[in-house]
């Protein structure tokens, strides 16, 4: 029982607002580096080097785009449905910062995935846009985060801002097996998933290798992005703590403002 306590003193310390600031930063760096290398080698892989589908062409070639937007768009809300969670049972305010971080940027993304997808729709299906039952459930969860964001605006300064939000946060996570397998319950016009467990990837490595890399990029660019709008959102929300003040001018005496 004494290990267990000491346990989750250290967990309550580590998501703490300073010492997630601290530990955070260290991380930030090196996924900033890892997106950039891993971005441009898969861009440029995919974009100019892997040969073209034998029946999209270079069309296809959105696919680089299109299927990490749709990756982070997805497991961003499930990131932020499980900062969410913790914040409701654990009441860790770091989590919902984290929470409100990842909403506009899970927004962006969405908003890439669909922008992409209806440009490739154009040449393979003949319109930009179909009330298909992948397209449909992505439009949802775009308004998901528009819901999330709005609610988190309209209660800037009351405690009950972020519960609201935090619930309808993990009322919309129904929508995530949804989009998932919507290309199997229903008859949709979206291709089957690139990937999958049960069975190989659906292209030669020539072309999902760089999908690969891309998607890895796409991550750590994500995760740069979250931590970077959370650490913003704790010296915001922390601005009157000592360990603030003293953040700042450690700051401004390394960088010599």
């Amino acid at each position: 029982m004494l290990g267990w306590d000491k346990f989750w003193q250290y967990i309550q310390k580590t998501v703490g607002p300073r010492h997630f600031y601290e530990i955070s930063g260290r991380w930030q760096p090196w996924l900033g580096g890892a997106a950039l290398v891993l971005l441009v080698l898969g861009l440029v892989w995919g974009l100019a080097f892997a040969p073209p589908d034998y029946q999209q062409g270079n069309s296809y070639r959105i696919i680089f785009i299109h299927v990490p937007a749709a990756a982070i768009a997805m497991g961003g809300y499930g990131l932020m449905a499980i900062a969410s969670g913790i914040f409701l049972v654990w009441k860790v305010k770091t989590a919902e910062w984290v929470a409100r971080s990842v909403a506009p940027l899970g927004a962006w993304f969405t908003l890439i995935s669909l922008l992409t997808g209806s440009l490739w729709g154009k040449p393979t299906w003949g319109t930009y846009w179909v009330w298909d039952a992948r397209l449909t459930s992505m439009l949802i969860l775009l308004f998901l985060y528009w819901g999330v964001m709005a609610l988190y605006q309209a209660y800037e300064n009351s405690p009950a801002g972020g519960r609201i939000a935090a619930l309808l946060t993990l009322v919309g996570v129904v929508n995530l097996p949804i989009i998932h397998y919507s290309v199997m319950w229903w008859n949709t016009l979206h291709q089957a998933s690139s990937f999958s467990l049960r069975q190989g990837p659906s292209m030669p490595p020539s072309m999902y290798l760089p999908l690969l890399v891309n998607l890895l990029g796409f991550y750590c660019l994500f995760g740069w992005m979250v931590i970077a709008r959370t650490r913003e959102e704790i010296l915001l929300r922390e601005s009157k703590s000592s360990w603030v003040r003293q953040v700042v001018v450690t700051e401004m005496d390394t960088y010599g403002i």
